[in-house]
């Protein structure tokens, strides 16, 4: 990694955690009109969405298909997480699954780090400013590298970061009546808070989720399900289930993790409307036979 991207990611971890702060500070007592908080579920909700259906089960680990319009839309959304340029995130991520807790895994606590809170806080941020982006593209992602949209998407990261923090401080000076307050509490909580909770939420998948949770699959590494963690991650905290079965649309497997599970709620109403087609899902007989003895 260079000093550069070092750097860059470090900002990406330090900045949108200060203006949380400055957010608590400002606003304690005071609270937030519902405009701010709309702009911030918003936003949430879109490039949350944008990362686990977008960059994770569809770009990654292909578990249905869409249009090609779709799956663009997805990427950009993906993006405005200002999670890192999409075929960079995707790359790591299939790494991740190539390597899972031995050695050449990106994020995990357990390699180098015995599992202890130095390697969960390794596999939560620490990561980020040692082998975040360092996963190679011609190896992990060449399908993304040869599509000229993702590419397109994945080369101007810059301009998307600065419209995931534009836009919600357009529409907060537009909906609040034209005012530079609301510019500014827009691109607060719209902007730099929505992007500290969608990251950490996020990161927290790779380090709670390798860490501390239940498992019932026969699977060779330490990933876990975290249950608390799957409404917020949008599902991706039935992590375990996701290791066992990776291509799988749905993470939660059992009926009522499924019901906490709203990116395969997505997907399904989806397929429903003819957006999405070939979902793979995974039959209870297979799961049958990956459960531990």
């Amino acid at each position: 990694m260079t000093r550069s991207a070092r750097y860059a990611n470090l900002a990406a971890v330090v900045i949108p955690f200060l203006a949380t702060l400055a957010a608590i500070v400002i606003f304690w007592g005071a609270g937030v009109d519902a405009i701010d908080l709309g702009l911030f579920a918003a936003f949430y909700v879109l490039t949350g969405l944008g990362v686990t259906l977008g960059f994770h089960r569809l770009l990654t680990h292909k578990a249905f298909e869409t249009y090609r319009s779709i799956r663009i839309a997805f990427a950009v959304l993906g993006t405005l997480a200002v999670e890192g340029p999409v075929i960079s995130w995707v790359a790591d991520h299939r790494k991740h699954h190539a390597h899972t807790d031995v050695e050449g895994d990106p994020h995990s606590p357990h390699v180098g780090h015995n599992g202890g809170l130095k390697g969960l806080w390794y596999a939560h941020a620490g990561w980020l400013v040692h082998e975040q982006g360092t996963a190679s593209p011609r190896r992990y992602a060449k399908d993304l590298v040869e599509d000229n949209s993702i590419r397109w998407i994945h080369d101007r990261f810059l301009w998307f970061v600065l419209l995931s923090l534009g836009l919600p401080a357009l529409l907060g000076y537009l909906l609040h009546g034209f005012t530079l307050s609301g510019l500014l509490t827009g691109l607060l909580w719209g902007g730099f808070v929505r992007i500290f909770f969608v990251h950490h939420v996020t990161w927290s998948v790779n380090s709670v989720c390798h860490f501390t949770g239940r498992r019932r699959f026969n699977v060779e590494d330490r990933s876990t399900n975290v249950f608390w963690l799957s409404l917020p991650s949008f599902g991706e905290s039935w992590h375990h289930n996701h290791h066992a079965f990776p291509r799988s649309a749905d993470h939660g497997l059992r009926r009522w993790e499924r019901a906490l599970d709203p990116s395969a709620w997505t997907v399904a109403v989806m397929e429903k409307l003819g957006l999405a087609w070939n979902v793979v899902r995974i039959a209870p007989e297979r799961q049958q036979a990956m459960l531990a003895t």
